[in-house]
């Protein structure tokens, strides 16, 4: 049975989080809980607060725990994370939630460290067994890996790289609406990388086969995880070098050059996608008053 209230603490920035694979010694006290249940985390709100569970276990939940980890410190405070079978009911006053509605409620710091978890959480669910030989795995002590028994393979929490770019040209920003997208939304390129390709060939592979558009003056601008499921995005800016906009319609519905004061619906602003679009619109602003 699983109470009706429970200790509860809003959550935290994580601004000050420590990552970390093994326990910190012998822990007394409560810790800040990732609950998750496939891809939604359990959260309360209130007073215009995000809370996290905040214990010294989950005995008083009666959660059937599927996986667990230890993911590090915030402020001092142990976090960890766990995942429960997608038939377990919230408790009164808490919620199952998908990250990405968590948007605009949520810090960066604490976006970063549930990306963690649902990474760790993946990885886990996902190498349970060797894919080399099948055998099952065990956990690797010392290190966040699984190893097999018998083959010695090695397995780590994967990490898809792609790039994400936002192409300028003169007082216009490269946008378009992939096919994946909500009707009227649109945001800049993006493309996972290849096997041996450099982060600067993908940019300027994924722009010419989704456009058919060249690009020149590649700058490093940010990067992001982005934990559906295991991706990091690396983002770029850069400029138009030729090309006519031709689009992949396998791909995409539409692209086009979009001026700062004339810009469709948006990526979420926790996005690295709308930093890099905010970053046109204010290299854009700064122009107009210089």
């Amino acid at each position: 049975m699983v109470p009706a209230t429970f200790q509860s603490v809003i959550v935290p920035t994580f601004d000050e989080f420590a990552p970390g694979n093994q326990e910190p010694g012998q822990h007394q006290g409560r810790s800040h809980w990732l609950i998750f249940q496939g891809g939604r985390i359990l959260i309360s709100e209130g007073e215009g607060h995000t809370r996290l569970p905040f214990l010294e276990d989950l005995s008083s939940l009666g959660f059937e725990v599927q996986r667990a980890h230890y993911l590090g410190l915030a402020d001092g405070t142990p976090c960890r994370t766990v995942e429960v079978p997608t038939d377990v009911p919230a408790p009164e006053a808490w919620t199952f939630e998908g990250i990405r509605s968590l948007f605009g409620r949520i810090s960066d710091g604490f976006f970063a460290v549930a990306a963690r978890a649902l990474e760790v959480l993946e990885w886990d669910r996902t190498h349970r067994f060797c894919g080399s030989c099948g055998t099952a795995t065990t956990f690797k002590a010392g290190e966040r890996a699984r190893e097999c028994p018998s083959c010695g393979h090695l397995s780590y929490p994967r990490i898809s790289p792609a790039v994400i770019v936002a192409v300028v040209k003169g007082d216009k920003l490269l946008l378009a609406r992939a096919r994946r997208f909500p009707p009227g939304f649109y945001s800049v390129l993006a493309g996972y990388v290849e096997p041996g390709e450099t982060l600067e060939e993908c940019v300027a592979r994924e722009v010419r086969e989704e456009t058919g558009i060249e690009v020149k003056n590649l700058r490093y601008f940010a990067s992001q995880p982005w934990p559906f499921p295991h991706s990091l995005m690396v983002a770029f800016t850069a400029e138009h070098a030729g090309g006519e906009i031709k689009i992949d319609e396998s791909e995409l519905l539409d692209a086009g050059w979009y001026a700062a004061d004339a810009l469709p619906s948006l990526p979420d602003p926790i996005t690295v996608a709308r930093r890099l679009i905010n970053w046109f619109t204010a290299r854009t602003r700064e122009g107009a008053q210089g």
